[in-house]
This record gives structure tokens, sequence and C-alpha cells, in this order.
């Protein structure tokens, strides 16, 4: 009798660690915004405040969220998410015992989340 084998699905991400990016790129609170677009383009980034203002002008501490919500790298994604929704973010930081971790991404959290009961589908 041969053996039939089933692939085995990817298992579903259900802490932040699991799907956050790494730090690509920081940026000092009185550098321009113009050296910060330079940066992520290169990176190649979306978190980036665009909001009219001449960006040759405006400084970083200008359009930054002064104390900005931070989670950990064990915080559930659904708490992720609802953090996201309440406060209106696209991005958190992740900040684990030795500093910034990584960058949690809206659209991350939703594709995981859609993932989440896709096991229990034949």
């Amino acid at each position: 009798m041969s053996q039939i084998t089933i692939p085995q699905s990817p298992p579903v991400p259900t802490a932040v660690a699991d799907i956050m990016q790494p730090p690509v790129t920081t940026v000092e609170r009185y550098d321009h915004v113009a050296a910060a677009a330079y940066l992520m383009k290169h990176a190649g980034t979306r978190a980036l405040m665009a909001d009219g203002k001449d960006v040759n002008e405006v400084r970083i501490h200008d359009v930054m969220t002064n104390r900005p919500t931070a989670i950990t790298p064990a915080t559930s994604i659904r708490d992720a998410a609802g953090v996201m929704i309440s406060s209106h973010f696209q991005h958190l930081p992740v900040v684990g015992d030795n500093g910034l971790a990584g960058v949690v991404d809206i659209d991350d959290v939703c594709r995981a989340l859609l993932t989440e009961g896709q096991d229990d589908k034949p």
C-alpha cells in the first residue's frame, strides 16, 4: 500500500513577532523630511507622511508622533489590529528587551488575520 503525503500548510501566525518587518531606516527628529523621504524610497518602505508642506523646510519632529504606541514581539496579532484601528495607525513599532525590534504594518496584520481561520477549511 502506498502512502499519500499531504503537504502541511505553514503555521498561522499568532504573534506580532511572526509578521513584523525589521526596522529599515531611522532618522533623527530634527532631520529634514526630504532626507527621510529619500532614505525611505531607497529602502523600499511605505511609511511616509505627506502633508502638502515643503519637504525641504519641514523637520521630522514637525510631523512625527511624539509618544508612539509600541507593542512587544509577543503581542497577539488581534491585539495589534485593535491598537491600529483604535488609534488610526498604519504602522506600529515593536519594542523588545534590546530596543526597537521591528515594525508591523497594517497590511501584514490584515493578511495574517485573513489566513487565521483557513486551516479549518477543507
